[in-house]
């Protein structure tokens, strides 16, 4: 009874937006404002991991803390860069190598600090 009711939802919503004038622009709009709830919940997430863990990140060092946070910010760049990227082989590649790079990167300094 319930997947019927969630199926019947879905395909209401469905026909609001093929058939209402404008439901497009309004699905645009909700979609633009999900996307942004999930990018402020991760920031969120993040800027409360960084002060739950400031002292494991400050006991790194300077060389480590220094090759985490721009791997962190290789792979959010990259992300940004996504669908441009993906357009040319070229693109894609530097695209593998830029998130391979980073993943070493990371995969590098997690493995530092658990050496303790």
């Amino acid at each position: 009874m319930n997947t019927a009711r969630n199926v019947g939802i879905v395909l209401l919503l469905a026909a609001l937006v093929a058939f209402l004038p404008g439901g497009g622009t309004a699905a645009a709009v909700i979609g633009g404002v999900l996307s942004t709830l999930i990018l402020v919940s991760f920031v969120m997430i993040a800027a409360r991991y960084y002060r739950e863990h400031r002292i494991d990140l400050v006991s790194l060092g300077d060389r480590w803390r220094a090759l985490l946070y721009s791997s962190i910010g290789a792979l959010v760049l990259v992300m940004a860069a996504r669908v441009s990227m993906w357009q040319t082989s070229a693109g894609t590649l530097a695209w593998v190598a830029v998130v391979t790079a980073a993943a070493y990167s990371l995969y590098l300094v997690w493995r530092h600090s658990r050496e303790y």
